[in-house]
């Protein structure tokens, strides 16, 4: 089953904190938003950094530019939901 972003923060949290040897009650929700902001803008950067590629290599191409464009569109997307979800 896939997990979601918070979901997969949560399990990270739960980690850490058990290899710092803390309760997973010491601020479990901050430690996991934490986690999720880091994996998000990690996420937020990535993209950033297809699309330029994407750009530089379909330049000449413009059918294929749409579609990578598109696609990056709809991937963007789904990371703001994900980030105005944190708020």
């Amino acid at each position: 089953m896939s997990k979601n972003l918070r979901e997969r923060a949560e399990e990270t949290a739960n980690i850490v904190q058990n290899i710092l040897g803390r309760s997973n009650e010491d601020h479990p929700k901050e430690v996991a938003d934490a986690i999720e902001k880091a994996i998000i803008h990690a996420l937020v950067e990535e993209r950033n950094r297809c699309a330029d590629v994407a750009r530089i290599c379909y330049a000449d191409d413009a059918e294929k530019a749409k579609h990578v464009s598109e696609e990056i569109a709809r991937v963007k997307s789904v990371l703001i939901s994900n980030l105005s979800s944190l708020r």
